[in-house]
């Protein structure tokens, strides 16, 4: 699971394998040790109608409903959104990139644009 975060706006983009462990699990964190402290960033499944999002104690928690959870491993749809309070919120799948990189790809979903 990968964090993006500009100005207002928080985006997480999962890989096949994160979407399976999410779906089997409700839950799926990752950590970023930067020595004299951790952030934790996480996504939960939760029964409310929206995503949300909570920032407590170095862990950002991003709440996903289930029904949402569901929908986006069943079928083709790429992720969700929501604003509330100037907060925006993005889950995503990951698409291997169009460009060349170094990063390991091999997990990502297929880019809808990539010509065949």
């Amino acid at each position: 699971m990968k964090i993006r975060i500009k100005g207002n706006s928080l985006r997480y983009r999962l890989t096949k394998t994160d979407i399976a462990k999410f779906s089997a699990d409700r839950y799926l964190e990752e950590t970023i040790d930067f020595g004299t402290q951790v952030l934790t960033y996480a996504l939960q499944q939760n029964r409310l109608n929206n995503l949300s999002a909570l920032f407590e104690n170095n862990k950002i928690t991003v709440f996903m409903p289930e029904m949402m959870a569901r929908e986006w491993q069943e079928s083709n749809r790429v992720g969700f959104d929501y604003s509330e309070n100037g907060l925006h919120l993005l889950i995503e799948k990951d698409f291997k990139c169009l460009d060349n990189v170094a990063e390991d790809q091999s997990d990502n979903y297929p880019n809808p644009l990539v010509k065949v």
